[in-house]
């Protein structure tokens, strides 16, 4: 009896302590200790990862807004100069119209007829309609003589002795140049005034006395 009795007590001892065990694991400060060690070792962790993932976003936002902007520049530049290649291959016909009326004009055989004049004029009715057309298209000629030399506009090709122009100044346009807006097409070939030597000047003074006293 006592040993049975003493195997029941020792059962319900094993089972109040268990119990109090189950008691003090379900009690909230317990788990929030638990929690609180666990967040305090990932937190480190987890802070370096949002920061990464902040500045990869921050960086794929950058390069989306470049993108953006390339993308208006080069639909800005297609439109306003998408024809920029076709605008300068055609300056070759007035380059052509412009070779044939100062061929016509040099012939002999046709200086100063009536057949010279109207092929002439025809020539000029075409040469304007065509500057008128590339007006429309916002290419217009580049302005020369009388203009002072601009590297930016004019590419030089030879010096004209002229001493009553400024030197630098143009005086001759080989070839006409053209701006489409604010963009170069081509530039104008021009001839620059430059002064007259004064050596030059006095040989030919010398020349003329020379020509005078062998007369005479």
């Amino acid at each position: 009896m006592l040993k049975n009795e003493s195997q029941k007590i020792s059962e319900e001892t094993e089972l109040d302590k268990d119990k109090i065990k189950k008691e003090e694991a379900n009690k909230p400060g317990m788990t929030d200790a638990k929690s609180d060690n666990s967040n305090e070792n990932h937190s480190p962790s987890l802070e370096k990862k949002i920061e990464g993932l902040e500045d990869k976003l921050k960086r794929t936002l950058a390069d989306m807004e470049n993108q953006r902007r390339r993308f208006e520049k080069e639909k800005d530049e297609a439109f306003d100069y998408g024809g920029f290649s076709f605008a300068r291959e055609s300056l070759n016909l007035i380059d052509n119209l412009e070779r044939s009326k100062q061929s016509l004009e040099s012939d002999e055989n046709l200086k100063n007829t009536d057949a010279l004049k109207k092929i002439s004029n025809h020539l000029d009715i075409i040469y304007n309609d065509m500057l008128s057309i590339f007006k429309k298209n916002n290419i217009e000629p580049i302005k020369s003589i009388n203009e002072k030399l601009n590297p930016n506009l004019h590419q030089a090709m030879m010096e004209i002795e002229d001493s009553s122009k400024e030197p630098g100044t143009i005086i001759q346009e080989v070839q006409k140049g053209f701006m489409m807006k604010d963009r170069l097409l081509r530039p104008s070939l021009v001839g620059v005034a430059k002064k007259t030597e004064k050596k030059k000047e006095g040989a030919k003074e010398n020349e003329e006395n020379q020509e005078k006293n062998s007369e005479n």
